[in-house]
């Protein structure tokens, strides 16, 4: 592993792997929080999560596994930045490379620390708080005055209208992320084929429509607290 990861193309693989594993996690993450707008009071929403919260596969394999791939994500995009922008370096003594290349893609580390400036403002607001509920008060119930509390907290979160335009600039940086990403991803994993036109669209649809559907669901619970 350590070998695959000291050449260029390797470093590039597992960057995909890992934003494959994240991109299909943001997936489960948005579908379970979409939930909250069913006209249910919040019960499917409410079920999931703590279904989510109390499952041992989850909680004790799937949760160490997704920190490690966040962290790794972002320490090898770091990496490939420093290195492409040593590349650029010389290629700007050549020709001028920029008109070649699209904004997003020239400053994938600037909208990957906003991305990550968001996870670390969304472990504090959720992740954090969960773990002083389960591992410190011991509380595995989920319940608060006889009801799961999930639903309740989701709408708290999302009173304050300078958290939720937090939330949006992070989605906007996100999807401009994960538009030169996505597909990018998929180059490294060497897909070049007839199918390339149709990974294209998917990976635009999927860049835009999750982000947009993150800021739907804040700002419906913002207005209808």
């Amino acid at each position: 592993m350590s070998r695959l990861l000291k050449s260029s193309i390797g470093r590039k693989i597992a960057m995909a792997l890992s934003a494959f594993f994240l991109m299909f996690f943001l997936l489960q993450h948005f579908l379970i929080n979409f939930t909250s707008l069913f006209p249910d009071n919040g019960d499917t929403f409410n079920n999931l999560s703590h279904f989510m919260g109390t499952n041992p596969f989850i909680q004790y394999a799937m949760q160490p596994v997704l920190i490690v791939g966040v962290v790794f994500h972002f320490v090898m995009g770091f990496i490939l930045e420093v290195k492409n922008n040593s590349a650029r370096k010389i290629s700007y003594a050549k020709n001028n490379s920029a008109a070649n290349s699209t904004w997003m893609s020239r400053n994938m580390i600037w909208s990957g620390a906003a991305i990550l400036a968001f996870v670390v403002l969304h472990f504090i607001d959720f992740w954090i708080p969960e773990l002083n509920t389960k591992y410190i008060q011991g509380d595995w119930t989920g319940m608060h005055n006889g009801e799961f509390r999930y639903f309740q907290e989701l709408q708290h979160k999302f009173v304050n209208p300078l958290r939720v335009g937090a939330y949006i600039v992070a989605f906007v940086f996100l999807a401009l992320h994960l538009l030169h990403g996505f597909n990018s991803s998929f180059q490294s994993m060497g897909v070049n084929n007839k199918y390339t036109k149709g990974l294209k669209t998917f990976s635009k649809v999927y860049a835009i429509g999750i982000p947009v559907g993150f800021i739907i669901i804040a700002l419906f619970h913002h207005f209808n607290h």
